[in-house]
């Protein structure tokens, strides 16, 4: 299993979680999805390598933004 964790941008309620989940977890080879609203952190987990192009495709389908990493 691997696991990656992103940072997401301009969420403000439970549901921009419940969308930034629903379309990540439609990314294909994503096994779970977490998000913390209080600090905007998604935990993606995969069976496979993790696409971090895709998942912030994803995010931003769902309206929202993967901050670069720092």
């Amino acid at each position: 299993m691997t696991t990656a964790t992103f940072t997401v941008k301009g969420m403000t309620c439970g549901h921009c979680v419940s969308s930034v989940k629903e379309e990540v977890g439609e990314v294909a080879g994503v096994a779970g999805v977490q998000v913390d609203l209080a600090t905007g952190l998604m935990t993606v987990e995969s069976e496979s390598p993790i696409d971090a192009a895709r998942i912030s495709t994803a995010v931003a389908e769902a309206g929202y933004e993967v901050a670069d990493p720092s």
